[in-house]
């Protein structure tokens, strides 16, 4: 099952995606219907919002008049909070439910207006945030709702700035244009990434990779990519001691691969091979073949640096997780070459061009494999020597993990703890 959050402040165009979705296929969720929903009258909802609010909430019919709810609270921030906690919780329920019952393999979308908010976007594969300009969303309240610009912008006011949403969105769908320009932008959507992301998770196989190494300008939103995926895999399994940034990606100012490298730590590979099957639901199936990374010289032994490796099966993100006990050797050198070569410009700078160098080599290639090979000569033989000898002048160390169990901290080694 593929899960999809879809947000977007209001008179984003938020609607006209959730219907183009459902019409191609995706189970909706719509949290705005099961609002309304859990407030109906007879149910414990309503009598909740009454308690809080009054008996003068109610319309003539008995129901919950909601515009005048709306005017009670909407610019007042403690009064939003009360009816937030009443209503959510309940919302919450009713789309477990549904979710619980949509059929295996499917596309679930959950079209959550306070996605960001609430803080839900770890429980997604993929948050999509449908955007337009604030004076853009102003012009459509006043002139398709009859608000007044006041009251639209109170509303808007109650949601997250456009920018903290826009920071959250793994998708953003532009709507400054037509409808049916939008909608077009949801069938791409559709098509290149939310159905084949949901057969490869289905599957439980990586996003097809073709071509050789192309090298992409240092890109300043591949941190909070990063982050963003280490909170849905933190949220994915139990005995996940940590998930970091590594590779190049995560040296600032680098150009790399357009490839995202995470390594997720855990106390042992036993547990690796137990996770295995979450992390292939969370949208990282296992990398069959590859048990681990090439040793280097200061640690000869290949059984030292064992590992597995998961990939990406969004068609729209490639991501190498490396899984690796705390402590091992490989580990280790992962994260202190990153932080050399954040710390070390000379370093950087030597690397690229090795980079380059060994890109320009294999750029006709079908895979990265032989780019990748040609690349340990320089970890060997450069990078190996240096990294240490700035370790000791730094006095450099891996960093804490939090309640390390104490099999997985009597296999640290010597260099482990410099």
């Amino acid at each position: 099952m593929l899960k999809i959050g879809l947000t977007g402040g209001i008179a984003s165009g938020k609607s006209v995606v959730a219907a183009r979705l459902r019409e191609l296929g995706a189970v909706l969720v719509d949290a705005d219907a099961l609002a309304r929903e859990v407030v109906e009258p007879g149910t414990p909802g309503l009598a909740q919002v009454v308690e809080a609010f009054g008996a003068e909430m109610l319309g003539a019919d008995g129901g919950l008049d909601r515009a005048k709810l709306g005017a009670l609270v909407f610019g007042d921030p403690a009064r939003l909070t009360a009816l937030n906690g009443i209503v959510h919780p309940l919302v919450r329920e009713r789309a477990a439910a549904m979710i619980a019952a949509a059929p295996a393999g499917a596309v679930v979308v959950q079209d959550i207006p306070l996605l960001v908010e609430t803080g839900q976007g770890s429980n997604f594969h993929l948050v999509v945030v449908v955007d337009a300009p604030d004076d853009v969303r102003v012009q459509r309240m006043v002139e398709q709702r009859n608000m007044t610009e006041e009251q639209a912008l109170s509303r808007m006011a109650a949601q997250a700035a456009r920018d903290v949403r826009l920071a959250a969105a793994d998708v953003v769908l532009d709507n400054v244009g037509t409808v049916q320009e939008l909608r077009d932008s949801v069938d791409a959507l559709w098509s290149h990434r939310l159905a084949p992301f949901a057969s490869n998770i289905s599957h439980e196989r990586t996003a097809p990779r073709r071509g050789g190494p192309v090298l992409a300008q240092a890109d300043p939103t591949w941190a909070a990519q990063a982050a963003r995926l280490a909170a849905r895999l933190e949220a994915a399994a139990a005995g996940i001691l940590a998930v970091d940034h590594i590779g190049s990606t995560a040296v600032p100012g680098l150009d790399a691969k357009d490839i995202i490298d995470l390594q997720l730590t855990v106390a042992d590979l036993a547990t690796a091979d137990r996770i295995a099957p979450l992390l292939a639901a969370a949208g990282f199936p296992l990398w069959p073949g590859v048990v681990a990374d090439n040793p280097k010289p200061s640690h000869p032994d290949p059984a030292d640096w064992a590992k597995r490796l998961h990939g990406n099966a969004d068609p729209g993100r490639p991501v190498n997780l490396h899984v690796r006990a705390a402590g091992s050797p490989g580990w280790r050198f992962a994260l202190c070459f990153r932080d050399w070569l954040r710390d070390d410009a000379a370093a950087r700078s030597d690397y690229l061009l090795e980079k380059r160098r060994v890109a320009a080599l294999h750029s006709v290639d079908k895979s990265t494999a032989g780019y990748a090979a040609d690349k340990e000569a320089w970890f060997n033989e450069y990078a190996a020597v240096r990294m240490e000898a700035w370790v000791q002048r730094t006095g450099w160390q891996p960093p804490e993990l939090p309640q390390l169990p104490p099999k997985a901290e009597s296999d640290h080694d010597v260099s482990a703890r410099r």
